[in-house]
């Protein structure tokens, strides 16, 4: 990063545009490229008026017009730090674009490289082509180390050895540098020592923040999933595929999978199940909190979690329902000025090019509405379809909830529960299962076989409700998906009872 924007200023630039939340990280990585140049440093806020860096030289300069007036009165190549000035450009003065369009025209020939830093981008279309635009990355593992070592050093603490450190640090990618500091300095005070759970909790916290991504706990595992044999066979064999073992193999990084099907079929379970079987942290991203009602701020979304994801990779992305988030992009044009399309765009360029090892699991209940796009090779490494469980299936699934809300299965007999629930999703199964614990417990008794097949009788299954919808998913999925289960004489012959 550093490198790239000494070139930029090399090459005379008159305006540079660095997004990051890192405001202080940025200062000091300008101070070294213009020492490096031999370029004076100077810093503008509305707070403080413009300083030089060097020697603490304040010109009260507050407003920003009166700022790029006395930009001209600045010594030949320098570097002016602009902070926070991109509140003033989401609704600009014309009379401060005109200005700032003047000062760069003219700062260019006299080697006066502006520099703005911002948590978002907002530049006006006016002054778009005027400005390159740099999204500063999160701290690497190297400088993660260096907070580290500062913090061992600063609570008389031992530096951590290899193993530790390694967790340490696999804990704190994808914070900033102070939100790491913090995060090390916190476990020191909780625990009396340098500890990854406090890191990953606060990492977790500070994701969850911005509300566009979440760290998922990974409690679930296969053994959680009944049925879907083929994908779980998949996955076992992409397991190891992140280790030092599949590096030296020479072994591609896996990319991911799209996983489509009838609601309530265990497409969401499986993605929380991945990050069990990888052995990788899980994040979840809703795409529809990308879009914003700031002008550019849904780009500004985009980028920062391809940022934050790529910061804590190796990781699993675990996007839920993504037909929601991408199904607008063919009419973005028309309905809201092409941001869904540019959105989408930038997301499904970073799937076919990322390098990073990010495995991508999405699901979708509406194929149809997902961009062909989006399901070319090259997005994800496979594409499943989820029918409706068949009758061993529907067995196991039945073991798995009765086991899961506490109960053994020896007084139930799981072949008539599998038979009787034909048409059955496993998310209706398991709503069945607790109606009957309802209804068991108002009479102060523990639920009978009677009881569960009461409550299968009362649910009316969405294979009813939905029956032509389900029919025309199955077509679609014929040729164009895998099954994500082993196709048994069942399914060949099913045929769905239309309401």
């Amino acid at each position: 990063m550093r490198q790239k924007i000494t070139n930029y200023i090399k090459a005379g630039y008159p305006g540079i545009y660095i997004v990051s939340n890192e405001e202080s990280r940025v200062e000091n990585e300008l101070k070294l490229v213009a020492d490096n140049l031999k370029h004076k440093l100077f810093a503008w806020s509305v707070v403080d008026g413009i300083v030089d860096l060097t020697d603490g030289t304040v010109h009260n300069s507050q407003d920003p017009q009166e700022m790029l007036a006395a930009l001209g009165d600045l010594p030949e190549n320098s570097v002016i730090l602009l902070r926070d000035f991109h509140q003033f450009l989401e609704n600009p003065n014309p009379v401060l674009t005109r200005m700032l369009k003047d000062v760069m025209r003219v700062g260019k020939t006299k080697g006066r490289i502006i520099v703005i830093v911002a948590c978002r981008l907002v530049l006006p279309p006016e002054l778009e082509r005027e400005f390159v635009v740099v999204d500063f990355t999160l701290p690497s593992k190297g400088e993660l180390s260096a907070v580290l070592d500062n913090i061992a050093k600063s609570a008389r603490k031992k530096k951590p050895d290899s193993d530790l450190r390694d967790s340490l640090l696999d804990a704190a990618c994808g914070l900033t540098c102070m939100e790491a500091e913090n995060a090390f300095a916190l476990s020191v005070i909780e625990e009396g020592e340098l500890a990854p759970g406090v890191v990953t909790r606060e990492k977790a916290l500070s994701v969850k923040k911005s509300g566009l991504l979440e760290i998922c706990s990974a409690a679930e595992t296969l053994e959680d999933i009944g049925g879907l044999d083929v994908v779980k066979t998949w996955l076992q064999t992409r397991k190891d595929a992140f280790g030092q073992r599949a590096r030296e193999y020479r072994l591609p990084s896996p990319r991911g999978l799209l996983i489509i099907g009838i609601p309530g079929t265990g497409k969401s379970l499986t993605a929380k199940a991945t990050a069990s079987v990888l052995q990788r942290p899980l994040l979840r991203l809703d795409a529809g909190r990308l879009y914003g009602g700031l002008v550019g701020e849904s780009e500004s979304n985009a980028r920062a979690v391809i940022q934050t994801v790529e910061a804590i990779a190796p990781c699993i992305l675990w996007i839920d329902e993504i037909e929601k988030g991408f199904s607008g992009s063919r009419s973005s044009g028309v309905t809201d000025g092409g941001t869904s399309s540019r959105v989408f765009g930038t997301f499904i360029s970073w799937m076919q090019e990322k390098s990073s090892p990010v495995f991508i699991v999405a699901t979708a209940n509406d194929v149809t509405q997902l961009p062909p796009e989006m399901l070319r090779k090259g997005r994800f490494d496979e594409l499943f379809f989820v029918d409706l469980p068949s009758v061993e299936e529907r067995e196991v699934i039945w073991g798995i909830q009765i086991r899961k809300h506490g109960r053994g299965t020896k007084p139930f007999d799981l072949a008539e529960l599998a038979r009787s629930s034909e048409g059955f999703t496993g998310a209706e199964i398991e709503q069945a299962f607790i109606d009957s614990l309802y209804q068991s417990f108002s009479r102060n008794e523990e639920p009978t076989q009677k009881a569960v097949l009461a409550a299968i009788t009362d649910t009316v299954p969405l294979s009813k409700l939905m029956g032509d919808q389900i029919n025309t998913l199955r077509k679609w999925a014929k040729g164009r998906a895998r099954c994500a289960t082993t196709e048994s004489i069942e399914r060949k012959e099913r045929k769905l009872m239309v309401a």
